[in-house]
């Protein structure tokens, strides 16, 4: 077992997880990979078992019983990587909007410099986006000013998916009090992890929006984080760290 875990959650991923899989043990050795796959109907699961033979120990699978939101497949995740005693837990997505590549620098963000959380972050030096129209651009890009504004985080792209966590962030974060389930989750876990002053840092990467498969982007995930962030901002103000 390696010393850090990739979890990638999936549903209807089939066209990249392979290929996915594939690019993160050609990047780098530190990690080892986990699937948590919702039950998706395309056969996600069983790709990944047929790939398994191939990575017989350092690719997982967590098989859920249905689609339940990106924040609960994270949780499982981080629940199953402490039970292994992972010293670094990442987040990544299944369809190459984050760069295999980064992960390295991720990690070493993390194992080297000191940092308890390391964001892959999209606004830290500009904006570094690639093939989202200027409507999905905009929405995002001032998602993640509202929430700093909100929350008061000094964090530029405070929606970011792609994080590294040490060990220690997920240990003294109760998992079980994560209220949000969709991309919200992410503003939820750096806000968690800023109450207890753990170190934050950023590093610049370029997001490049998938070429195959169907974004999970709707509604009342927009919802959840606009209307769920003032909520989680004034409970903080009323409960202890």
């Amino acid at each position: 077992m390696k010393n850090a875990l990739v979890i990638i959650p999936t549903y209807n991923e089939i066209e990249n997880i392979c290929d996915i899989v594939k690019a993160v043990f050609t990047e780098t050795s530190n990690f080892d990979v986990l699937i948590v796959d919702d039950n998706s109907p395309d056969g996600t699961a069983s790709n990944v078992i047929d790939l398994q033979k191939k990575f017989p120990d350092t690719l997982f699978l967590e098989v859920r019983n249905k689609k339940s939101g990106l924040g609960t497949a994270y949780i499982h995740g981080f629940k199953w990587a402490l039970k292994r005693n992972y010293a670094y837990i990442c987040e990544m997505d299944a369809d190459f909007s984050h760069n295999p590549k980064d992960l390295v620098r991720l990690y070493q963000e993390c194992h080297e410099n000191g940092a308890d959380v390391a964001i892959g972050s999209r606004y830290k030096e500009g904006v570094n986006v690639i093939n989202w129209d200027m409507k999905r651009l905009l929405l995002s890009y001032f998602a993640s000013k509202y929430v700093r504004f909100i929350t008061r985080m000094n964090i530029a792209d405070t929606t970011a998916g792609f994080v590294c966590y040490k060990r220690k962030v997920l240990e003294t974060i109760n998992l079980d009090s994560i209220k949000f389930v969709g991309y919200a989750f992410q503003i939820e876990m750096k806000f968690k992890a800023y109450l207890r002053q753990f170190k934050i840092q950023e590093i610049s990467v370029i997001f490049t929006d998938r070429t195959k498969g169907t974004s999970k982007m709707d509604g009342s995930i927009i919802s959840e984080a606009v209307f769920g962030v003032i909520v989680m901002k004034i409970k903080s103000l009323f409960q202890k760290k």
